[in-house]
C-alpha cells in the first residue's frame, strides 16, 4: 500500500495496519521509520483530530511535519493541482491531505511520486475508521459475529466503514431516512464483499428494528461541512435517529457507543449517553494517534 485514499486501499492490509496500531499504542513497537523524513499536511477543511493527531504522530515516528493551509498554497491562485504534485514531490517524503472534493486527491496522486494519504475527502475518511477497527478489538475482542449499526447520515465515515466491516467480516446496518443513504458504488461493492467474509451488510429506514442485537452504535453529525444551507432541513428528518437512552437500551445490554466527532450533543446523541459508561468515544478519539501512526509506519517502514 503506497497511498490511502480509500479504505479499498488496504482491502489485504487491514489487520495488518490495527496490529501495527496495537504494537505502537503498547510500546512494543519503538522503530521510526519517518527518521529524517519530511511530511506535508495540506488541510483545506478545519480539523482537530486529524491535525492533532497526524502532527504528533509523525514527530513520535521521528518526522518532520509541516502544516500547510491551502490558502498558504499557490493552489488558492489557481495553480493546477498537477504542478503542486509536482513540486511538492521534490520536497517532501509524503502528504497527508484533508481535502474537499475527492477527486482533487485522486489527482494529486496521479502526478507524485510520494505516499499520499487522505485524512477525509467528501466521499470517504480511512484514517478515522482505522481508530473505529482498533475500538471495537479492544472493546470486543474481535470482528466475528458483531454488528455495528451506523445511525444517521450515510456520509464519508459511514462509506468507509462499510468497506472495512465486510473486509474483517463484521455485520454492518446502516440506520438512515430515506434519501440519506450511503454511496451506491461503495455500499454494492462492500455487499459483494461480505459475501467473502460471510458478513452482512444492509441499509433499515426503521432505527429501532436496525439496533436490535447490535454490539456497537455509532454516529455522526446530522449536518457535515458543506451542508450547513440544509441544516433545519437535515435537523426535522434525522431527529427520529438520535442516540439517547431509549434507542441504547434496544441493543444487546454491552453494546458500546462510538462517535467520530465533533459532536452535537442533544442532536445526533444526548450528552448523558456520551459520558455514559457504555461510551467508547473517548477512547476512540486516542486511537486516532495510533491509527495514524500505524498508517504512516506500515507505508514507511516498507
Amino acid at each position: 500500500m503506497k497511498n490511502l485514499l480509500s479504505m479499498s486501499d488496504a482491502k489485504n492490509e487491514v489487520n495488518a495496519i490495527l496490529e501495527i496500531a496495537s504494537g505502537l499504542k503498547s510500546g512494543e513497537i519503538t522503530e521510526k521509520p519517518l527518521t529524517n523524513k519530511y511530511i506535508g499536511m495540506i488541510f483545506e477543511k478545519s480539523s482537530t483530530r486529524t491535525r492533532v493527531s497526524f502532527e504528533v504522530g509523525i514527530h513520535q515516528l521521528g518526522g518532520t511535519p509541516l502544516y500547510l493551509s491551502s490558502k498558504d498554497l499557490q493552489l488558492n491562485r489557481g495553480e493546477p493541482i498537477e504542478d503542486t504534485a509536482r513540486v511538492l514531490s521534490r520536497f517532501l517524503d509524503g502528504i497527508m491531505i484533508r481535502a474537499k472534493k475527492h477527486e482533487n486527491v485522486e489527482e494529486l496522486v496521479q502526478y507524485s511520486t510520494i505516499p499520499i494519504i487522505s485524512g477525509l475527502t467528501d466521499k470517504e475518511h480511512p484514517c478515522q475508521i482505522f481508530a473505529d477497527l482498533l475500538t471495537i478489538k479492544e472493546y470486543k475482542g474481535d470482528f466475528n459475529d458483531k454488528k455495528i449499526v451506523f445511525i444517521g447520515d450515510g456520509n464519508n465515515v459511514c462509506n468507509s466503514l462499510l468497506l472495512a466491516a465486510a473486509y474483517v467480516g463484521m455485520d454492518m446496518t446502516v440506520a438512515c431516512p430515506e434519501g440519506y443513504e450511503p454511496n451506491e458504488e461503495i455500499y454494492t461493492l462492500a455487499k459483494q464483499e461480505a459475501q467473502k467474509t460471510n458478513s452482512t451488510i444492509k441499509i433499515e429506514n426503521n432505527v429501532n428494528e436496525a439496533v436490535k442485537d447490535a454490539d456497537v452504535l455509532y454516529t455522526d453529525v446530522w449536518v457535515s461541512m458543506g451542508d450547513e444551507d440544509e441544516q433545519d432541513e437535515r435537523e426535522r428528518i434525522f431527529k427520529p435517529y438520535q442516540i439517547n437512552n431509549e434507542l441504547l437500551s434496544q441493543a444487546k445490554d454491552d453494546a458500546i457507543v462510538m462517535h467520530c466527532l465533533p459532536a452535537i450533543r442533544g442532536q445526533e446523541i444526548t450528552a448523558d449517553v456520551m459520558v455514559s459508561p457504555q461510551s467508547a468515544i473517548w477512547d476512540q478519539a486516542e486511537n486516532r494517534l495510533h491509527a495514524q501512526k500505524a498508517i504512516l509506519y506500515h507505508i514507511f517502514k516498507e
